[in-house]
């Protein structure tokens, strides 16, 4: 059997152990992110196995709380967010590249919260935050029509204005075709 198996190299007689994965195994990097100084994007992350993300109102109200936080810390504008229960979404104009740290911090931070609050470990998301920077006019009426209209597609309101976790509640003139 080769001396290299799925990460681990053989040292001889001692057995084998943990070493550099061989790249012959088929080992790709990630892309790189998309990181535009002024770019307009189109946020999710969702939890990780498809649970919830938000156990509770204050959870979620946690949740608002620090991503407000980071906004203005970051600089960036929020155009639209929805929350559901098992995912979010945000889309957000980014006037630096400062997209992955914001995010990073908004994650890990609202994780290592939510792990505390209801005596958990481990992952709360999974992978990394999805991120789609925006090309048109079109494209955003695209994004802001997906994103109120994600609470009426699951079944948990008929308008988008009747969900209490989104941008679009209490919206008295919001017209999206479903």
């Amino acid at each position: 059997m080769s001396d290299v198996r799925a990460g681990f190299v053989s040292n001889g007689a001692s057995g084998p152990k943990r070493g550099r994965c061989d790249l012959s195994l088929g080992a790709v990097p990630r892309p790189p992110r998309v990181q535009v100084a002024g770019g307009t994007y189109h946020v999710t992350s969702r939890g990780n196995r498809r649970q919830s993300i938000y156990h509770d109102d204050d959870d979620r109200r946690w949740f608002l709380a620090q991503r407000d936080r980071i906004v203005a810390r970051c600089g960036w504008r929020l155009h639209s967010y929805c929350l559901m229960n098992n995912h979010f979404h945000l889309l957000i104009e980014t006037p630096r590249p400062n997209l992955s740290a914001g995010m990073q911090r908004l994650k890990c931070e609202y994780a290592a919260y939510f792990n505390a609050r209801h005596l958990l470990e481990g992952h709360l998301f999974k992978q990394r935050f999805d991120s789609r920077l925006i090309e048109s006019e079109d494209h955003l009426d695209e994004v802001l029509r997906y994103i109120a209209l994600n609470p009426v597609r699951a079944g948990l309101c008929e308008h988008p204005s009747e969900w209490p976790w989104s941008s679009f509640y209490g919206a008295t003139r919001l017209v999206y075709d479903r």
